[in-house]
């Protein structure tokens, strides 16, 4: 399908924002906000968010990616993905008035961004929101590093036989020793810094619950992030039913990187995004 691209800015709090539209010929009633981890602007890593934004045009989405406040093109004070839920809604405005057929939005954010994503549905409840596409969502506190440090790296490397061979030649750094024991302290301590219900990650958890729409996660296996965000899943009660979520489509990489960096990979991520994240009823016919 044939698609246009064209300079969208909108108002967000007095200020001026930036965004690309993304406007298929026939649009479809379900656009897309791309919602840019940070920081960050709206091309993405690797023209990632370009090159995605044009292979959902091409399939019938209007997709917009913009930058927030104080990013990019954008005016305004500089903010984290914690203070986004107003430039975000912002967004859902400008598309929802520039391609007047769109009645259903899918957010779909990469690391913070599909926090950010996650805190608007939990600010808003915006009932436009028909969809969330995650991909690696941030859940980062220092007690979560800690766990899948030792968890996924220290426990990998004391079951070598270079490490040991290197530690008894000496060729092991005090102050990485001391990192190690520092990290198995605080994984073991029993320290939550997500368990209090403000923090950002349980309302990302109750946001979670609550939605009521299609929730795509993708999660890359040679990653940190995913990791720490499933290490969460398993261990904090506020997500303990968030991967038997009765909308949720998972699908795990286990070659992916966190930002998918290979053209491959980020082909990939887009295809996976068409075929399971953004449903159509017509796919049930076909």
């Amino acid at each position: 399908m044939n698609y246009t691209e064209e300079v969208a800015a909108f108002s967000c709090a007095g200020n001026h924002l930036l965004g690309i539209l993304a406007r298929p010929q026939s649009p479809g009633p379900t656009g897309v906000v791309v919602v840019v981890g940070g920081p960050q602007y709206r091309v993405g890593s690797h023209r990632q968010f370009v090159l995605m934004a044009r292979a959902l045009a091409a399939a019938g989405f209007a997709v917009l990616r913009f930058d927030y406040r104080g990013m990019g093109d954008s005016e305004g004070e500089q903010r984290d993905f914690q203070g986004a839920s107003d430039d975000i809604g912002a967004a859902i405005d400008a598309l929802c008035a520039r391609v007047p057929g769109v009645t259903q939005v899918a957010l779909w954010g990469l690391c913070d961004g599909a926090s950010a994503a996650l805190l608007y549905c939990f600010d808003s409840l915006d009932a436009r929101v028909g969809a969330l596409c995650l991909v690696n969502p941030w859940v980062r506190c220092e007690a979560s590093l800690a766990r899948t440090q030792v968890k996924h790296y220290y426990l990998y490397r004391l079951m070598r036989a270079g490490f040991w061979l290197k530690l008894l030649r000496g060729g092991v750094r005090w102050n990485a020793l001391g990192e190690f024991v520092g990290s198995v302290f605080m994984a073991v301590s029993g320290k939550r810094d997500a368990a209090t219900p403000s923090s950002y990650q349980q309302r990302m958890a109750r946001a979670w619950d609550a939605f009521s729409g299609r929730i795509f996660l993708l999660l890359s296996g040679d990653d940190y992030v995913a990791k720490e965000f499933l290490e969460l899943t398993r261990i904090d009660p506020a997500w303990k039913h968030a991967l038997t979520h009765p909308q949720l489509v998972r699908h795990d990489v286990p070659e992916a990187d966190h930002t998918f960096s290979s053209a491959d990979l980020r082909a990939l991520a887009t295809e996976l995004t068409l075929r399971r994240g953004l449903y159509r009823p017509e796919q049930d016919a076909s």
